[in-house]
């Protein structure tokens, strides 16, 4: 595969371009006023594989948005990868954040990507990590060296919990039958230091609701006098965690397993500035459980978030109002052997007996995941090290992550497979937030390494 960098060097304006068009169907699955364009995401990602090489692409209903299938099968008694991605986006609010529209994507210079990055939302997550995986099937089919087969599975409910993948991998398991599960939905640790992530957090995800009086309350007239749900909803998030940050819920850390000294030392190995990451997110200093540093907080501890809460009048201008109603939305991010469902239920019994009388609470389960841990001597690990080892000219150094990507758990429990966890986003190119953005060195990188991953895959498989 020596003339791959030339291939993406070739190409690269062609690459960019095609990204920079998929980018600007705004793909949100989270809002049904989007639901036209994710369907036209889906049949875009469907035109895209077949044009790249796959013999069969499909369109596969679901109970929810598509799923869609490609496969080339060169010889059945050869490896196959199945590449996992997602179409969908999340929301783009707040809107008045951004630089630039969300779904009209720009190239813009930064310290971190000198070369440019495009700015768009689901540039990083996933649209540009998925696309690499396309362009890397078009260069193998091109140049006549896939050296196995290869099938895509590229679901557009990601951002929403998954619900209709399952269904689909359930029901489809012959037809996702593989040897390994390559994903491109992480990050790396930088542009010079490749890493693979070993390990994810689980997730589960709760809507709450305090109820007060029966109607909003003049604040002056009832004030004091009855139970102001906004009050009472924010002592009880407050009462979730104890003076060293460790979460209140009884039994939440029953399973959690503690890393040895050993495994922590290996994790401080990877390279990281407390003082860059400070002077990144513009605060004076970090915050979390006691007895842990920054990187072992945000990957291998579970933590208990609010992710937005409202109740009242937030308009322009005062209006006086004991509200009836206070919400929250609620993340839980949990280590391997946390059930999701357990931790659900702990939740819900725990939030709902710490209520006062004056108030009823409702917890309403959204989605949820478990955590997962891939072993370092898989032929997949070492393949993706020796990949990253190629076009970095560095190992790759093993981390575990503070995301979720529920479904990795779900591929080994049905399709008995190990998952490959190879990204190329940086922890600046904020996902999930304004300014979402994917460097170009990056996206062209990855399209650089995954062949390679094929390679040496199907070289240490034999």
């Amino acid at each position: 595969m020596e003339n791959i960098k030339s291939y993406v060097q070739q190409h690269k304006d062609r690459f960019i371009n095609e990204l920079i068009e998929l980018l600007k169907i705004p793909s949100v699955s989270a809002d049904t006023a989007y639901s036209q364009d994710v369907i036209d995401t889906a049949e875009a990602v469907k035109e895209s594989l077949s044009k790249a090489g796959c013999d069969l692409v499909e369109v596969c209903d679901t109970p929810g948005y598509p799923i869609i299938y490609g496969e080339k099968i060169i010889d059945p008694n050869l490896p196959t990868v199945l590449v996992y991605g997602h179409y969908d986006v999340q929301p783009p609010d707040p809107l008045e954040l951004w630089t630039s529209p969300p779904f009209e994507p720009v190239i813009k210079t930064t310290d971190i990507h000198p070369e440019g990055a495009i700015f768009a939302r689901g540039a990083c997550d996933d649209k540009g990590q998925m696309y690499m995986h396309v362009k890397a099937l078009e260069y193998m089919v091109q140049n006549n060296n896939l050296p196995c087969n290869v099938k895509f599975m590229i679901e557009g409910e990601e951002e929403v919990g998954s619900a209709s993948l399952a269904w689909f991998v359930e029901r489809n398991q012959e037809k996702l039958k593989n040897d390994v599960i390559l994903i491109s939905d992480t990050g790396m640790i930088s542009n010079q230091q490749p890493s693979i992530t070993t390990g994810l957090r689980g997730l589960s995800y709760v809507e709450v609701e305090v109820t007060g009086p029966n109607r909003d309350l003049h604040s002056g007239l009832y004030g004091g006098a009855v139970a102001n749900p906004i009050n009472i909803l924010a002592k009880m998030i407050a009462s979730l965690h104890d003076e060293n940050n460790h979460i209140t819920i009884p039994g939440f850390y029953d399973k959690v397993q503690e890393l040895s000294a050993e495994e922590r030392a290996e994790m401080a190995k990877a390279p990281f500035s407390l003082e860059k990451y400070k002077n990144a997110l513009n605060i004076a200093d970090v915050y979390g459980e006691k007895g842990y540093v920054t990187n072992e907080r945000n990957s291998i501890r579970p933590t208990l978030d609010v992710n937005g809460i409202w109740g009242g009048y937030t308009g322009e201008g005062a209006k006086t109002v004991i509200a009836s109603k206070a919400f929250a939305k609620i993340s839980m991010r949990l280590v391997p052997n946390q059930e999701w469902e357990e931790i659900t239920a702990l939740f819900t019994k725990h939030f709902t007996s710490i209520a006062p009388a004056g108030v009823t609470v409702k917890v309403t389960p959204h989605h949820g995941g478990q955590g997962y841990v891939t072993p370092i001597d898989s032929i997949g690990y070492q393949a993706a090290n020796k990949a990253y080892t190629e076009t970095f000219g560095v190992p790759a150094i093993p981390v575990r992550s503070g995301g979720s990507i529920p479904i990795v758990a779900l591929f080994e429990k049905e399709l008995k497979s190990k998952t490959i966890l190879m990204g190329f986003g940086l922890d600046s190119d904020a996902i999930h937030s304004p300014n979402e953005h994917f460097g170009i060195f990056n996206y062209l990188k990855g399209i650089e390494t995954i062949p390679l991953f094929y390679k040496y895959f199907v070289e240490l498989s034999k």
